[in-house]
């Protein structure tokens, strides 16, 4: 038997994946407008080899099951995510292609929930599809290491909001006693600069979406709806768990295709998102960027309040967090402090808040040492 492959894919092997890829998420019409700019932006995100659309050519599941043998399963995982993640951009979804993506699946031997979300999208059954999304293994486990990680008992769901606990609400006040440059200061300002409410009072989001948050500074992704897709891209690349895949689905499902009317306890659809330009290199990139960190991270369920009082900068060294590409900031990629980082809504928020509080209003301005 050959030994496993653990080499990154050259360009002839990213050719074969990229017809993988095409044969498994194109319906009979072809691929869409949008899947025509994703696929080619993932794999040269993510691989450094471009692909030329034009010369691939369609292969069957087993044929390129076959060309996969050497492969291990952690690497067919994420081929089989990559054709997911090319067909749950499209609404409608063929059923042919809930078809495929099960076929090439089964042959490459990868169970994904995921499939099953995209056959009841294809089949229109969109409620079953969000029964799924709930009862997901990793969207939906609360356990009792996820609940240290948020410091609340208070929860009912992974998604449920606290909006009376004066110990996890002071908890979240004392970032503010943290010095400028920290992580934890650097949230603090973060939620300031958008009128954002804070978990442990009422109108807060919940803990558990409220632990991206954390990432928005760290991985420097501002807070638009596309910035919102970065995260999301980031974080389920940089954990090695294949269910954290997810993550993604929900915010291309909410949106991209509108699929989800709302997710992670306080998100509503927003459709059309990912075909604004330049997005498919920044999600590509996002994700190359999450593969990269060192370690698998599951950020969800990290203590960051462990981490607070340490330099932002120090941190993204120790998790080998690299820049943003040259091209994703072209893209329009913005930071929480950077023009495009912040939408009038949250800044009229933010003047609301200081209102309300009797503070004075200190504008949002553009801070690139934090960027």
């Amino acid at each position: 038997m050959d030994e496993v492959l653990l080499t990154p894919p050259d360009a002839a092997e990213v050719r074969f994946l990229a017809r993988g890829v095409v044969s498994a998420a194109a319906g009979e019409a072809g691929l869409t407008p949008l899947q025509q700019l994703l696929i080619p932006a993932m794999f040269l995100s993510m691989t450094g080899h471009p692909v030329e659309l034009g010369e691939v050519s369609a292969i069957g599941a087993r044929e390129f099951a076959a060309g996969m043998a050497r492969r291990n399963r952690i690497f067919r995982e994420r081929v089989v995510q990559t054709m997911l993640l090319a067909a749950l951009v499209v609404r409608p979804l063929p059923e042919s292609v809930g078809v495929r993506l099960r076929e090439f699946a089964d042959a490459l031997g990868v169970e994904d929930d995921m499939i099953t979300v995209a056959q009841r999208y294809a089949e229109g059954a969109v409620d079953l599809a969000a029964a799924d999304f709930s009862r997901n293994g990793y969207l939906g486990n609360l356990d009792h290491l996820r609940l240290d990680a948020l410091h609340t008992e208070g929860l009912d769901s992974s998604w449920g909001a606290v909006t009376d606990d004066p110990v996890l609400a002071g908890r979240w006040a004392q970032l503010w006693e943290l010095p400028v440059g920290t992580l934890g200061r650097g949230v603090a300002d973060f939620y300031r600069d958008r009128g954002f409410v804070t978990p442990g009072k009422p109108g807060s989001a919940p803990p558990l979406l409220a632990q991206h948050d954390w990432v928005h500074v760290l991985a420097g992704y501002g807070t638009t709806l596309e910035n919102e897709i970065e995260v999301f891209a980031f974080m389920a690349r940089a954990n090695d768990d294949p269910r954290a895949f997810s993550l993604l689905a929900m915010v291309i499902s909410l949106f991209e295709t509108g699929y989800l009317r709302a997710g992670a306890g306080l998100f509503e659809a927003d459709e059309g998102h990912l075909r604004t330009a330049g997005m498919s290199q920044r999600l590509g990139d996002a994700m190359r960027r999450g593969a990269l960190t060192r370690g698998s991270h599951d950020f969800l369920d990290l203590d960051w309040f462990a981490l607070a009082d340490r330099p932002v900068t120090v941190v993204r060294n120790e998790i080998g967090l690299v820049p943003k590409a040259a091209a994703a900031i072209a893209a329009g990629s913005a930071g929480p402090w950077q023009p495009g980082g912040i939408t009038p809504y949250q800044l009229h928020s933010s003047q609301s808040a200081a209102a309300a509080e009797g503070r004075a209003y200190v504008p949002w301005q553009p801070d690139p040492t934090r960027d």
